[in-house]
């Protein structure tokens, strides 16, 4: 059963928190993916 469907009816799509964590999420991946190849790079 759930429940968000009927707390928030007219809320659809992305909201803004779902933005912020994705944009949050991809910045930590972009900033380390540098860090972890160069990592490989010198270990193998």
């Amino acid at each position: 059963m759930n429940t968000q469907n009927t707390l928030f009816p007219e809320q659809q799509g992305f909201t803004t928190e779902d933005i912020l964590w994705a944009l949050g999420i991809w910045s930590v991946i972009l900033t380390l993916s540098p860090v972890v190849v160069f990592y490989v790079l010198m270990v193998a």
